[in-house]
């Protein structure tokens, strides 16, 4: 067991790192699920509405992180490595990247925004409107289109800090940044204080508020305090990278932006089959998607957590030590979510409640709730692996075993379960999630193999 059980200081390393990532992640979703509460006050409509368009909205969160992520792994060694002029290339790198997300995806949901919507809206058996979600969907669009810069900045921002050591300051904007979401959809979505009520829009306006927050906090905090942060004196003072870190980032970055557009889009994509069901499935997988965030949180944060530590460990060339506290990491994060798992069963019935909306939505969900609870474990050390194979730049493995197991394997089944069968959506649910048992599965062999245990920056 002392295999994958660490020591005191194994543990407070750990929680050093994890715990301003966790409490950032939990109140983040603990906010947004009070904001799709909110939205949810004024129908059924307007929450499916809203939930469509944030699937779309996720796609591009994801590509950002994934496209940021290559350069990131660079930063952690860099750092690890105690090179700052290595830092401020993979900024710049950074910089560029993300502008370019920026550009492609502000211009496709701009123009193909609607018709990306209507994918998702079918009859069921509820017969809910389906004109009106669309109406709600495009004036939510419209407004949440500006949040796109600023949240790239902030992630820009927020990742390097996290990867030189500096994990609170990012909680910390993450924090204010969702207080002053909560704040505005209260007034904005219901018209408190002589404002308009605005529903959808006060709703898409809040955010926008919150990412503009986020992003001067992180950028004001960084520049200000040079001493923690050596590596941003004269970041910006030129743009150039040396061939070398341009090459090693896109060898490292490419695969982690395609997995993470081809990983979102179809997950994306799996809501569309499910849509198939109808409307009010819609609804169903909205309250599923962000009461299951929350539980998600603890061990998105391990896999953050992972990332940073392992990287380090190899970047600063202590291989052998890498791989005894990675197992240590995947073992803790399997632990922690059989409890979380637990808890989210034992209140799966009671969150749906809380939503205004019709019945058949709030049993729907209670019983996807308590399907995704059961098998949350086999997400955990999926996500595990993942971050264990990232941490050591092999890109294109993760990316095979991420959205590799998702288009080859999930998408195919639930393609043929949702045009050619009539299976209802809760079994459909379950099969769709049980397959993720070939990932464990692969990634059990993957990390085995030790094939990531790599100094990416050594002499």
């Amino acid at each position: 067991m002392q295999r994958y059980i660490g020591d005191r200081d194994f543990y407070r390393r750990v929680f050093q790192i994890l715990l301003p990532i966790l409490i950032q992640n939990v109140i983040t979703n603990f906010v947004s699920m009070l904001d799709n509460i909110m939205v949810g006050q004024v129908g059924t409509e307007p929450m499916s509405g809203v939930a469509i368009v944030n699937q779309l909205i996720f796609v591009f969160n994801l590509c950002a992180i994934g496209g940021l992520s290559g350069a990131g792994i660079l930063t952690a060694q860099f750092f690890g490595k105690g090179d700052h002029e290595g830092i401020r290339q993979t900024i710049r790198v950074k910089l560029m990247i993300g502008l370019g997300i920026f550009l492609i995806f502000g211009t496709v949901l701009g123009l193909h925004g609607d018709a990306f919507v209507r994918l998702f809206l079918h009859e069921g058996e509820s017969g809910l409107d389906l004109e009106a979600t669309m109406r709600y969907a495009q004036d939510y669009l419209d407004v949440m289109l500006l949040q796109l810069l600023p949240f790239m900045v902030s992630m820009l921002y927020s990742s390097t800090l996290r990867e030189t050591g500096e994990t609170v300051v990012p909680m910390a904007a993450g924090l204010i940044a969702v207080f002053v979401n909560l704040v505005f959809n209260y007034i904005l979505i219901f018209g408190k204080f002589g404002a308009p009520a605005l529903g959808v829009v006060g709703a898409a306006i809040a955010t926008v508020l919150a990412r503009l927050v986020e992003m001067t906090i992180v950028i004001v905090w960084t520049h200000r305090h040079v001493e923690r942060n050596p590596f941003i004196v004269g970041v910006y003072r030129s743009l150039r990278v040396p061939g070398q870190v341009l090459r090693q980032v896109a060898l490292l970055g490419l695969p982690l932006l395609v997995n993470e557009l081809l990983w979102s889009g179809g997950m994306t994509v799996l809501n569309q089959c499910y849509s198939l069901r109808g409307l009010e499935v819609v609804s169903a997988m909205n309250i599923f998607t962000t009461i299951s965030n929350l539980f998600f949180s603890a061990f998105i944060a391990t896999g953050n957590a992972t990332a940073i530590m392992v990287g380090q460990l190899l970047g600063a060339g202590e291989l052998e030590r890498a791989v005894d506290e990675d197992r240590k990491l995947i073992a803790f994060a399997f632990g922690l979510s059989l409890v979380l798992s637990a808890m989210m069963a034992a209140t799966a019935p009671f969150f749906p409640q809380i939503y205004n909306t019709i019945p058949r939505v709030k049993q729907l969900a209670t019983q996807i709730l308590l399907i995704g609870a059961l098998l949350m474990p086999l997400h955990a050390f999926a996500n595990s692996c993942y971050f264990t194979l990232r941490s050591g730049g092999k890109t294109v493995i993760t990316f095979i075993f991420d959205s590799g197991s998702l288009w080859l394997i999930s998408i195919p089944a639930a393609f043929i379960i949702g045009h050619y069968t009539g299976i209802p959506i809760v079994p459909f649910f379950a099969i769709i999630e049980g397959l993720n048992l070939i990932k464990c599965l692969v990634g059990f062999v993957m990390v085995r193999q030790r094939r990531w245990v790599v100094n990416l920056v050594g002499e």
